[in-house]
C-alpha cells in the first residue's frame, strides 16, 4: 500500500473512530431519512451537542447529507456502509465465540474409585 493510500485509510479511520460516528452511519443504513430527534433516538445515549458535531463532520466528509426529509447517507456513505456490511455477520460470529469463552467449563465427571464400601 502506498503512503497516499495509508494516509487515506488513516484519515477515514480517524473520522470513523470519533465517538458515535459509526452508530450514526448505522442508524441511517436503511436508506430512510431521519429527523434530528429520530436520529438521536436511533443512535441512543448521544447528547444533542455530540450528534451535531458528528453530523457536521460526516457532512463535511461527504458521507451524510441533510434534505427536506432529514438526514440520510450520500452515495459515498452508502458505498462505505456496503463495504462495511460484513461487519454484522462478523459481529454475530464473534459474539457467539465470546459467549462460549465466557461460559464456565462443565465439571469433569467424578472417577469411581471402586465398589461402594458397605456399612458395618
Amino acid at each position: 500500500m502506498s503512503s497516499k493510500e495509508n494516509a487515506a485509510v488513516s484519515q477515514l479511520l480517524a473520522m470513523l473512530e470519533a465517538r458515535y460516528a459509526l452508530r450514526v452511519l448505522w442508524a441511517l443504513r436503511d436508506g430512510h431519512a431521519q429527523t434530528f430527534r429520530l436520529l438521536q433516538d436511533s443512535v441512543g445515549n448521544i447528547t444533542p451537542n455530540t450528534l451535531n458535531t458528528r453530523i457536521k463532520e460526516l457532512r463535511e466528509a461527504g458521507i451524510v447529507n441533510h434534505g427536506s426529509e432529514g438526514y440520510s447517507l450520500t452515495l459515498s456513505g452508502q458505498d462505505l456502509l456496503k463495504r462495511l456490511s460484513d461487519l454484522q455477520a462478523f459481529a454475530v460470529k464473534w459474539q457467539v465465540n465470546q459467549v462460549k469463552k465466557a461460559a464456565p467449563a462443565a465439571p469433569a465427571p467424578l472417577k469411581q474409585l471402586g465398589p461402594n464400601p458397605t456399612p458395618r
